[in-house]
């Protein structure tokens, strides 16, 4: 346990003392928002896509009430097993310790780990923002990320969302948002959503240039990369949109609202895409997993 109550996993206290560039990774991804194997399968590829640029991955989470970075063993095994597993955000993360619970960290509380840790790169799938219904239901997501200095990369905001409302959150909010080599805001199982990004980049250096010089100006908040899913796993924008109207019928419906609506929505779309959209999203795991790895390896590098 170090001053800053964060409890290092032995390989990721390891790297950290090797002074490696480390990559946070979510923990909620793995124990609540992909299914059983496909969770194994995100974990080991994103995991693999950070080692083989040189860097080290960090899945954050709360065990036992401890904040954690650098869950592995055991530990990582049960989270994969959903076994006695909460989903924790980042107000939850002082009550998961009085509790001494087991937590999965969404995008919000891994941000508040991350930042805790000293942490500079984390890569997730989509974040949370705006929700379509009801309006006012806003993700815990973007107030972390205005909080918070360092790279997130990430595939834009989930399709479930309100994507324009959530942009003109991050606005307002002062979040940098970037595109990485595009100048559509992706909609994470789709690379087009008609809406555009502020600024592009083209370069992992890119990305470590602006969090340096946010940082020199004392701006607070992170810089938010965004990037399409691969080209070969992406979905029509027509298919999602499509599969979205569905889902939210249903959940209307099924009166499904609360923290239970984004798993809701999500494993409806995966069934009314015949499990496309699970590929979609395995795929764009990895490939943030890999853009993150190579800014960490920019940001070590002297400037």
């Amino acid at each position: 346990m170090t001053a800053d109550g964060i409890r290092w996993g032995e390989a990721a206290a390891q790297a950290r003392q090797a002074a490696r560039p480390l990559v946070a990774l979510e923990s909620s991804v793995l124990a609540q928002g992909l299914p059983v194997p496909a969770n194994r399968e995100a974990d080991a590829r994103m995991r693999a896509a950070i080692l083989a640029h040189g860097a080290h991955p960090v899945i954050t989470a709360v065990v036992g009430g401890r904040l954690t970075a650098g869950l592995d063993g055991a530990d990582l095994e049960r989270f994969l097993a959903r076994d006695g597993v909460g989903k924790v955000s980042a107000r939850d993360l002082p009550v998961a310790a009085l509790r001494r619970a087991d937590g999965a960290t969404t995008v919000a509380a891994t941000l508040a780990i991350a930042s805790a840790a000293g942490i500079e790169v984390f890569a997730t799938g989509g974040i949370g923002g705006v929700h379509r219904e009801p309006a006012f239901d806003e993700s815990a997501d973007l107030a972390e990320l205005s909080r918070c200095s360092m790279v997130v990369v990430c595939a834009g905001a989930k399709s479930i969302l309100d994507l324009p409302a959530t942009l003109e959150r991050i606005e307002s909010l002062g979040i940098t948002l970037v595109g990485y080599r595009c100048d559509e805001f992706p909609g994470f199982f789709t690379a087009s959503t008609g809406l555009r990004v502020p600024a592009r980049i083209e370069s992992p250096q890119e990305a470590a240039g602006l969090l340096r010089h946010a940082r020199a100006m004392r701006r607070p908040g992170a810089i938010l990369v965004v990037q399409p899913p691969p080209s070969a796993e992406a979905l029509p924008r027509e298919l999602v949109e499509q599969a979205v109207e569905e889902a939210l019928q249903a959940a209307r419906a099924s009166g499904v609202r609360g923290a239970a609506l984004t798993p809701f929505l999500l494993g409806a779309v995966e069934r009314h895409t015949a499990g496309r959209s699970l590929r979609t999203n395995l795929a764009l795991l990895e490939q943030n997993a890999t853009l993150a790895a190579q800014v960490a390896i920019a940001l070590s590098d002297t400037p």
